[in-house]
């Protein structure tokens, strides 16, 4: 089915790079599936980046996107909260950035413990503070403020191993608030559904590529879309044997996708 696709949902940190760092045959592997008439759409749960942020971040990379392409965790908790708590008082514990972000688009933030919060979402935030973690339990302690979180991610890629994710951020307020969140980003299908939506590609076109299992690949099999599971972030091989989400596909990297599909490319013509 391989050789069907056409619309590939990438994850970004430990699946095209690591830190600043992109991966050998990313490059390569993007500008095939534009030359096939395919797109490329990145469905990072990092929300630590506005999508303008990320733009900038791939131009470093050589690479040219547009901020369409990216359906981030931190875009899609915008798009709920856009729906849901429109003119209401929101408390987000995030960088500079994604705050910002959220701002442009008219929603009353505050960094804040303040009188009548509705809402309070935590996002991955490479900016924590002792400070941040305090404000946030002074407002979550409270029953009436709908508790929100980008993503239940535990730990991200890093060059020398992994650091603590907006999930492992979220189990450290548990253990004080005794609280956990609804989370907005990947696994949920909200995610597919939004990029088949920008595209108007079919599922049967459409593969998504990510390192971890319970929020990747678990979040094509909530879409009903074909998966791929890379072996160059977080997921082992032996992983496979107990997860409840099991992937399509396994590659060992970027490399063995690129050039499987390459192969498909030369029979079909």
């Amino acid at each position: 089915m391989l050789k069907e696709k056409k619309l590939f949902l990438f994850d970004i940190d430990g699946t095209l790079s690591i830190g600043d760092t992109l991966f050998p045959a990313t490059a390569k592997l993007l500008s095939y599936i534009e030359s096939i008439g395919g797109k490329s759409i990145f469905i990072t749960n990092n929300s630590t980046k506005s999508r303008s942020g990320y733009v900038k971040k791939f131009e470093r990379w050589g690479l040219h996107t547009e901020e369409w392409q990216f359906v981030t965790a931190g875009y899609l908790a915008m798009l709920y909260l856009k729906r849901n708590f429109k003119n209401k008082k929101i408390y987000v514990l995030g960088t500079k950035s994604f705050i910002a972000e959220l701002r442009q688009q008219g929603l009353r933030i505050t960094e804040e413990a303040e009188e009548n919060i509705d809402c309070a979402l935590v996002g991955y935030d490479s900016e924590l503070t002792y400070d941040k973690l305090k404000t946030a339990c002074e407002v979550l302690v409270r029953p009436e403020v709908v508790y929100l979180a980008t993503n239940p991610d535990l730990c991200c890629p890093a060059p020398f191993g992994f650091i603590p994710d907006c999930g492992a951020i979220c189990n450290m307020l548990e253990t004080s608030i005794c609280r956990k969140p609804q989370y907005l980003g990947k696994p949920g299908k909200a995610v597919v559904e939004e990029c088949l939506k920008i595209t108007g590609f079919t599922r049967e076109e459409t593969l998504v590529v990510g390192d971890r299992l319970y929020t990747d690949i678990a979040c094509g099999i909530r879409g009903r879309v074909e998966t791929c599971l890379v072996l160059t972030g977080e997921a082992k091989r032996e992983d496979l044997i107990k997860t409840e989400f099991p992937p399509d596909y396994c590659m060992e990297t970027l490399e063995e996708l690129y050039s499987d599909l390459l192969s498909y490319g030369k029979i079909r013509v």
